[in-house]
């Protein structure tokens, strides 16, 4: 089987949040032909270079979604015509408003509702058939004419009121972000032929993979459409949220966010509605997708596959790490929420003094992490004066805060193994990877209820309301003080992640799924060698026969023939 996989922000760069489960999704699955199609999110994703790429790896292209491209060729009097009346759907159902029945997003089953829908989902394709006849729609989106349909649709009645007070200005930041959320309708990964150099285009592969329902799934979108290839959507994180969370951030305009927050919506709900299969990876993503229209018939969870024969020595070492040693391992950011963290360690420290608290951060990476790393080590000095036990002894501070490499952890397995109680605090989580992590390594864990931690841990943990540090404190006390119950609830962890997150049920899964879906969707391989039948089913099979071409037979009647 060919499968294009198509990911946005991720495999095959270096840096990139699906990296690890796409490598081992393409390594594990190597009697599969594999056609990536990425996109850039910017350029240090680009300058970090790409992971090693397995032989089962045919094409790889890539596309930028943060240069500013070329204006390129103008389009005629006809070609305007159909850019604008596409635009225009597209503008309209972006600015209309959602029904009144409580439903976000705009997704509720009312009539008129679902009429807004297909006015998107036609201006969507009808702008990538321009597209693809004619190129330059990145100038078009451009264009004055575009920020006039816009303008138009802003202040039409029954538009979003959040949007109706948008200026020129904000119309103008909106098409630039839109032109490039859309550059992939305009990208050349559409052909139904072998090029000269063997690479083709989406026309060619069996099935399509995206990382996610964001920009990754256009060119699935555009496949479906244009040559009836099925999709398949996986989401290990929400990509909806993301960019909600993002656009909450940003520096724009209250129109301009509210104009991209509907867009990005009804993208996600185009995408949803017309994958054959999607693929959440906890039933929080899953709860998002079915709020923006999925239907429960195509859902179904696939937990993300994670290695566990590295934290296999550790796992069965039960009786490791300090006793009195609380850590955490992640990646410094606000909705971690280390603040709550230290001030529930001021509550243990008090009831136990001989309390320890390791703070284990990845190297920082994102902009303002050092500043957090910063306020958090100064409150940590001032919740914790340098202790020391004498009068001529020297004090030191409970809580460390180290470096995940340095010295004092040089490795996951290493930071976990000194552990006794591994806690999470954060107040906003997708899929908690540091407890899975701790599962493997037979962690008894203290964690906030928040995203999928509930589902993740399953019983085998304490789970306390976030932003709250004195149930925080409670819980981590009632481990240290109990280790037989620590032990208990770390086996059981143990056996609870080898049974649900490990690589081979991850890739046992979409085994199944990719040849369910192929059965049900079958598009035939195309070929330019005229010859009917060229590419037989067993073709796909390892085996003796997978490399003979098969040659036709006139019609004679004879059955040897």
């Amino acid at each position: 089987m060919r499968i294009g996989l198509l990911t946005e922000g991720g495999y095959p760069f270096a840096a990139g949040e699906s990296g690890p489960w796409c490598d081992r999704l393409v390594r594990g699955l190597a009697p599969h032909e594999f056609d990536l199609y990425a996109l850039s999110r910017d350029a240090r994703q680009e300058a970090g270079g790409r992971l090693p790429l397995p032989a089962n790896v045919r094409v790889v292209r890539t596309a930028p979604l943060w240069t500013v491209e070329d204006a390129g060729r103008g389009y005629g009097r006809r070609e305007r015509r159909r850019f604008e009346a596409a635009f225009k759907d597209l503008a309209d159902g972006l600015c209309a408003a959602p029904d009144t029945t409580g439903e976000p997003f705009g997704r509720s089953p009312g009539r008129d509702d679902e009429a807004v829908v297909e006015q998107f989902a036609s201006g969507l394709y009808g702008l990538a058939e321009l597209a693809r006849a004619c190129g330059g729609l990145s100038a078009a989106l451009r264009s004055e004419r575009a920020v006039r349909i816009l303008e138009s649709a802003c202040r039409a009645p029954g538009a979003r009121r959040s949007v109706a007070p948008a200026t020129v200005a904000d119309q103008l930041a909106f098409t630039d972000q839109l032109e490039r959320a859309l550059r992939p309708l305009s990208l050349g990964w559409y052909a139904e032929e072998e090029g000269p150099d063997g690479t083709g285009g989406l026309g060619l592969v069996d099935l399509c993979h995206a990382a996610s329902a964001g920009a990754a799934a256009l060119p699935g979108l555009l496949a479906k459409r244009f040559f009836g290839t099925p999709l398949l959507v996986t989401e290990y994180g929400v990509q909806l949220r993301a960019h909600y969370l993002a656009a909450t951030g940003a520096a724009l305009a209250t129109p301009v966010r509210a104009l991209l927050a509907a867009f990005h919506g009804r993208l996600a709900g185009e995408v949803y509605r017309q994958a054959a299969l999607l693929t959440p990876g906890n039933t929080h993503a899953r709860r998002w997708q079915e709020k923006c229209g999925a239907e429960r018939a195509r859902l179904r969870t696939v937990y993300p596959g994670m290695d566990a024969e590295r934290f296999a020595e550790v796992g069965e070492d039960e009786e490791s790490g300090d006793p009195t040693t609380l850590s955490w391992i992640g990646r410094v950011e606000p909705a971690k929420d280390l603040v709550a963290l230290l001030h529930a360690f001021a509550e243990v420290r008090r009831r136990q003094p001989d309390a320890r608290l390791r703070i284990i951060a990845a190297p920082v990476r994102e902009p303002g992490a050092a500043a957090y790393l910063a306020h958090c080590r100064g409150l940590a000095e001032q919740l914790f004066p340098d202790e020391a036990a004498g009068a001529h002894a020297v004090g030191e501070n409970p809580v460390s805060f180290e470096e995940l490499g340095g010295p004092e952890a040089p490795t996951l397995e290493d930071a976990y193994a000194a552990s006794a109680v591994v806690v999470l605090s954060s107040v906003v989580e997708g899929f908690p990877v540091s407890l899975v992590e701790a599962m493997f390594c037979a962690r008894a864990t203290v964690s906030t209820d928040v995203g999928a931690v509930v589902e993740v841990i399953g019983g085998t943990g304490l789970v306390v309301p976030p932003r709250n540090p004195k149930a925080l404190a409670d819980a981590c006390l009632a481990l240290l003080r109990d280790p037989d119950r620590r032990h208990r609830l770390g086996a059981a962890a143990r056996a609870r992640a080898l049974e649900l997150f490990t690589v081979e049920q991850n890739l046992a899964a979409f085994r199944g799924i990719y040849l369910e879906l192929l059965s049900h969707s079958p598009v035939r391989r195309r070929t330019t060698s005229g010859v009917p039948f060229a590419h037989p089913a067993e073709a796909h099979v390892p085996g003796s026969w997978a490399d003979q071409p098969v040659t036709a037979a006139a019609g004679t009647g004879d059955p040897d023939a």
